[in-house]
């Protein structure tokens, strides 16, 4: 049943909520598609001691309800309300737990991916394009979905400029979509690596034929290799600043003298450990978004920086396609997932649009070579 604002006007955490939501223009029970629709008297009290953890999960015990989520959240962002509210004790015991602890050891590796990438291959085969692609499209001269992730392999594969019989390392490769594409449209030879099994099984399934191997193996393992180029797409968001490092000097060590190094991942604006609590709990576990810190600093004397590529907000569009995908096939996903999953499910990508949007977190391709090509290098936009 709707609550009634006069039946809890008095109430002291209904006060609070309300004084915050207003600085980004959202009311309780109003008449806005951004607006939410509360339900249950505890879930002002719940947010405000619990704080993101307490906003998502009332959220998917339908304590509230939001027709446009994906608003909600980029006014919510765009008016800094998530600084406003104290940290929680919980939250601090997480963040000093990433501080003393290696949360993304290898022994830990794969808790993502049977978590996360390992949920179903039916459910990412309905909401992501043909070239089943978990990460942002690229929307210059694009108008679908499929043309901005097209665009996006296309992009990466000319800042790589791939040529006929190179071998290509794609580290935390997915479905394999990056791999077949260079497979076929440039002629290389491919290996790629993930930790999720079913992502593994996909692609062996799907491509035969193709000079493309995947392996279940963690970026770690990997010695020497001699590469001519190497990619890393949606993946260094699970590395964790303790491996920063480490990581690069992987790629070092695997990418030839003349080789270059592409890589794609989410960044954060603030330096620090940057996950979002129901994110890290729910959706992603053990992942923390790098800072432009974090990559210079973890990169410096190891590599020459070509380039710096910042196209966050295409992945506002990427999200919300994905949305709409997955409110399209949902009669089809439904036997698989309950209406649980559903709203945790939708409650992950509408608020990831909304952080795009209200730009709080960015997308970026960064380009490096060993030693700085001569004259500089001409790279597409």
């Amino acid at each position: 049943m709707t609550i009634k604002k006069q039946n809890i006007s008095t109430d002291y955490w209904f006060k609070i909520v309300c004084q915050l939501l207003e600085r980004a223009n959202i009311k309780i029970n109003g008449n806005q598609p951004y607006d939410i629709q509360v339900k249950n008297n505890n879930f002002f009290k719940r947010i405000l001691q619990q704080g993101s953890i307490g906003l998502g999960e009332s959220y998917m015990d339908v304590w509230w309800e939001c027709e446009r989520l994906d608003i909600f959240f980029y006014r919510l962002l765009r008016a800094r309300l998530d600084q406003k509210i104290p940290a929680k004790f919980t939250d601090i015991i997480r963040i000093m737990a990433a501080k003393l602890y290696n949360l993304q050891s290898k022994k830990r590796a794969y808790i993502v991916g049977k978590e996360h990438y390992d949920l179903g291959n039916d459910l990412f085969t309905n909401i992501l394009d043909p070239n089943m692609q978990y990460s942002c499209g690229y929307w210059k001269d694009a108008n679908t979905l499929n043309q901005a992730q097209q665009k996006k392999l296309e992009l990466i594969c000319e800042k790589l400029q791939l040529k006929p019989g190179m071998r290509l390392l794609d580290i935390g490769c997915g479905w394999g979509g990056l791999a077949n594409f260079a497979s076929k449209n440039y002629n290389v030879s491919v290996t790629g690596i993930t930790i999720s099994r079913e992502q593994q099984r996909f692609f062996q399934e799907h491509n035969k034929g193709l000079d493309v191997k995947i392996l279940l193996e963690d970026y770690r393992n990997l010695y020497n290799n001699q590469f001519d180029r190497i990619v890393s797409v949606g993946m260094f968001e699970h590395v964790g600043a303790k491996n920063y490092s480490t990581y690069f000097d992987v790629i070092k060590r695997n990418l030839k003298q003349e080789g270059l190094f592409l890589l794609h991942t989410i960044g954060s604006n603030s330096h620090g450990f940057n996950v979002d609590p129901w994110m890290d709990k729910y959706i992603f576990p053990n992942g923390s978004l790098p800072s432009m810190i974090d990559i210079g600093k973890s990169s410096k004397d190891k590599f020459i920086l070509e380039d710096w590529h910042n196209f966050g907000a295409d992945y506002d569009k990427t999200l919300m396609a994905w949305y709409r995908n997955f409110l399209t096939t949902w009669p089809k996903l439904k036997t698989n997932y309950s209406p649980r999953f559903k709203r945790m499910f939708s409650y992950y990508l509408n608020s990831c649009a909304g952080a795009f949007r209200a730009r709080r977190i960015q997308l970026w391709q960064v380009l490096w070579s060993h030693e700085g090509i001569e004259g500089g290098l001409n790279v597409p936009r």
